[in-house]
């Protein structure tokens, strides 16, 4: 005897499930929930777009860039600095260039804070990402990989998983095209002059975002330059700590690090840890 089956519950149905079912349920029209912490962008526009209000924490988030080198640091730098503010540190794998350390310092990010791992080759790189991640011993990681496969990208999106911080990691404009497992993928550039930049939500936990971000945030050694009419304009750069989530103060406190003010200007953006590289298969 065949019995009739429920009618299939329709997209305004899931009210009427179990709560702790209910909870679990995402729709596609509406911005996804984020288990873990966050830490604001430090641009108000952006934050509003994001799913939970910042960047996300034990996750991955890919920067498509038009250019390296060319505003990442634009765009990272207010969330680094209450990172550090909280106590936490930075970890650079592989970037193209040196860091520019007085400017990062004018940004509030303390050259003690910064850890650069001069990693050359892109199995250096893989592996220098994850054992950092699995290592847990710095509290943001930045990851300059131009040449990862989506493969590769789905293993240090497990890693990230189990790091308390966020991981960021650095591709070219081109490879927006490929499959990633990152939740939230961004594509960054340049608008015209004095070049504000242009943030393109890629993918995220929400309903697609056709629109481009303008986002007029300028390093604070350059805000002089600015035309006055337009510097005028602009908010006055922030120092203050903000309620960001907890996850670089609590860090901090259970992995103290030593006070490193007396050591040499370039001594703790030097310091390397690619020793050994292993392939990350």
């Amino acid at each position: 005897m065949n019995l009739p089956l429920p009618p299939f519950p329709s997209p305004g149905s899931a009210r009427a499930l179990p709560e702790h079912v209910a909870q679990a349920v995402w729709r596609g029209d509406a911005m996804g929930r984020v288990a873990s912490t966050v830490i604001p962008s430090g641009h108000a526009l952006l934050d509003a777009e994001l799913p939970g209000g910042g960047w996300p924490c034990q996750a991955m988030t890919e920067v498509l860039l038009a250019q390296t080198a060319q505003a990442e640091w634009r765009l990272l730098s207010p969330a680094l600095a209450q990172v550090v503010r909280q106590g936490g540190s930075v970890l650079l794998i592989g970037p193209p260039h040196v860091p520019h350390l007085p400017g990062l310092s004018r940004e509030g990010l303390r050259d003690d804070r910064l850890i650069r791992v001069d990693a050359q080759t892109p199995s250096e790189r893989l592996w220098a990402t994850e054992q950092a991640l699995k290592a847990g011993c710095v509290s943001a990681v930045l990851s300059w990989l131009p040449q990862v496969r989506p493969e590769q990208i789905r293993r240090l999106h497990a890693c990230a998983a189990q790091h308390p911080g966020p991981l960021f990691v650095f591709r070219p404009a081109r490879a927006q095209a490929d499959s990633s497992a990152a939740p939230l993928r961004v594509l960054l550039g340049l608008g015209p002059c004095p070049h504000p930049l242009q943030v393109q939500i890629v993918k995220r936990r929400g309903p697609v975002l056709d629109q481009v971000l303008n986002l007029p945030h300028w390093p604070v050694g350059l805000m002089p330059l600015l035309p006055p009419l337009l510097a005028s304009s602009l908010p006055a750069p922030s120092r203050a700590p903000s309620s960001i989530s907890h996850t670089a103060s609590s860090f901090a406190s259970r992995h103290p690090e030593p006070d490193t003010h007396r050591r040499p200007h370039h001594a703790a953006l030097d310091r390397t840890a690619a020793r050994e590289p292993r392939v990350l298969s």
